[in-house]
């Protein structure tokens, strides 16, 4: 007995039902001709995910079942194949209380025209990024059915992490386990996904096909990776990671002799997993691309500082758009160094992209002797510094107004965490590229990125004296970021044990951190929370970011 088997790991577009649908039918049609008989789609394929409020409309709903309709009925000429979509199901209404809710998160099992057999989400979680019970109400059956012979047990991205769903379809009769999963990334989720599925194959005794979105939406990014895991808790195969691919495995019979009941192998191609540094590169990549594409932005700008967070950003922009898309503009103040303008001519030049030099001495100037007057008798400060920020981001608005091009804001985790940037400043764009990458990675992936070119634009984009110069926002003379903030390795050591990690201050300084460190970093993390809720969105890819992941309250008083 052998069984092919085809993950449709895709990039599929949230709301576009009908587009989605024609994906679907197409890579059903590619894999029949090649003699695969199992299609299996990611978590809500249909409409893609997240969908968010999308989910509590009816009208939305109606186009899923629309959709699904098509995708059945354009399967009859295929004799034997079968198709696992994942889509929502039911009556959308807006509730004040999630008993009211109506839909269910399904996978839907069709056959030459014919639903064979559906599986509702049993687990549906509620916490980082997820929010199922706004949408959804759980499933509680388990679902099995059978082709040539096999049956196949169904469940969906959070069930397969407990124990009761995946028990309950092997007590069914499961002989082999398929997840349906749009898991979003952040670093090293891709390992912490294969050793649960390994824990539950070891568990129930069965193989393991877990079939994962790759793509970007918004804010997060399913990097793919599909594979399957043996009932030993081996990894058998595994697909390209930020790719899309229809992934085919084998099925087969380890005992075709015997008389007892089917004991199943699985096997396909195996690609070895990235390093940490390409995994986050392909990650922010991937972002900027789908997020620019999907919504319809002819061209990216950026302001091009000659510092490393805005080379950094480039290169990726650069990498996921090509040169021609991509706008750099050098906004030289009274402040910025002459070697700061020449590396980023040179950056501009390496790459190929366009590159714009636009003063802004005279607006700055402008601005000074308009508040002369009220200013009179106070001395020079951050509010000067700000308005050299809150100029360039004033010229690279009218830049994208006039010419239609998002721009993408430079700023890192770790200056978003304290504050130290510009409200209506360096602030100011659409879409915050590296907003959930601290300083220190910010220097590894430029490092990782002058010694490899993943995507054949630029050998070493960043001149080396970019990545070695003290960094400086360079809003008054002589000015680096250690004049305002600890060195970068302990301000982002406290920031990821106190917000990515929870811990108490007390805790940190357990760790070894000084208690005026401690009490600054905390301090003006709590105090910034009024300009990160004005800040662009931007790409999540630790388990923890400034968005979704964090709801603390602006008006706050408590300290602990």
């Amino acid at each position: 007995m052998s069984l092919q088997l085809c993950v449709a790991q895709l990039n599929f577009v949230v709301g576009d039902v009908r587009g989605n649908a024609q994906k679907i039918i197409q890579s059903a049609h590619e894999l029949y001709q090649k003699g695969g008989r199992v299609l299996i789609t990611p978590e809500l394929a249909l409409c893609g995910y997240p969908a968010e409020d999308l989910l509590l409309r009816p009208s939305f709903i109606q186009a899923c079942d629309d959709a699904l309709d098509e995708v059945r009925l354009a399967l009859r000429p295929y004799k034997d194949l079968h198709v696992v979509v994942g889509h929502p199901h039911g009556v959308a209404q807006r509730a004040k209380s999630v008993s009211l809710i109506q839909s269910v998160n399904r996978a839907t099992v069709l056959s030459e025209g014919e639903v064979v057999a559906f599986y509702d989400k049993q687990k549906l979680p509620n916490y980082q990024v997820f929010d199922e019970q706004r949408y959804f109400k759980p499933g509680h059956k388990p679902c099995v059915f059978e082709i040539q012979g096999v049956r196949v047990g169904l469940l969906i991205c959070e069930d397969a992490w407990f124990e009761s769903p995946a028990v309950g379809a092997a007590q069914a009769g499961a002989q082999v386990l398929v997840v349906l999963n749009a898991s979003p990334y952040h670093m090293g989720k891709g390992a912490e996904r294969e050793k649960a599925m390994a824990e539950r194959a070891l568990q129930t005794g069965l193989p393991i096909v877990y079939a994962h979105l790759v793509g970007a939406q918004d804010e997060v990014v399913f990097e793919g990776g599909s594979f399957a895991i043996n009932a030993q808790g081996q990894v058998c195969a595994r697909a390209p990671s930020f790719k899309e691919c229809l992934f085919e495995m084998e099925l087969s019979d380890l005992n075709p002799q015997s008389s007892t009941p089917l004991s199943l192998a699985l096997k396909g191609a195996v690609y070895e997993p990235l390093s940490l540094e390409e995994e986050l590169w392909s990650a922010l990549v991937l972002g900027v691309k789908d997020y620019v594409q999907k919504n319809g932005f002819p061209s990216v700008l950026l302001g091009l500082s000659g510092g490393i967070d805005s080379a950094l950003v480039m290169a990726l922009a650069v990498d996921a758009l090509g040169p021609d898309r991509v706008h750099a503009v050098m906004m030289p103040s009274p402040y910025t160094a002459s070697i700061s303008v020449i590396d980023a001519n040179e950056m501009a030049q390496r790459m190929g992209v366009r590159y714009t030099e636009l003063s802004i001495v005279p607006e700055f100037e402008a601005f000074k002797s308009t508040l002369a007057p009220l200013f009179e008798g106070r001395g020079e400060d951050a509010t000067e510094e700000n308005i050299q920020a809150r100029v360039r981001g004033t010229l690279l608005m009218a830049l994208s107004n006039k010419f239609g091009s998002i721009v993408l804001t430079t700023g890192n985790k770790s200056e978003m965490a304290t504050g130290y940037c510009t409200l209506y400043g360096d602030m100011a764009g659409g879409f915050a590229v590296i907003k959930d990458v601290c300083k220190t990675m910010v220097y590894r992936l430029a490092r990782w990125r002058n010694e490899h070119d993943p995507y054949g634009t630029c050998v070493a984009p960043i001149p080396e004296r970019i990545i070695t110069r003290p960094p400086s926002a360079e809003l008054r003379p002589d000015q680096t970021d250690q004049d305002s903030l600890p060195d970068y390795e302990i301000l982002d050591g406290i920031l990821a044990r106190f917000m990515e990690e929870d811990q108490s201050v007390q805790d940190i300084l357990d760790a070894g951190y000084s208690p005026q460190d401690v009490a600054q970093v905390t301090r003006l993390i709590r105090l910034n929370e009024y300009k990160r809720r004005q800040a662009p969105l931007g790409i999540r890819v630790t388990h923890r970011s400034f968005g979704k992941d964090w709801r603390y309250p602006i008006t706050n008083r408590f300290h602990g």
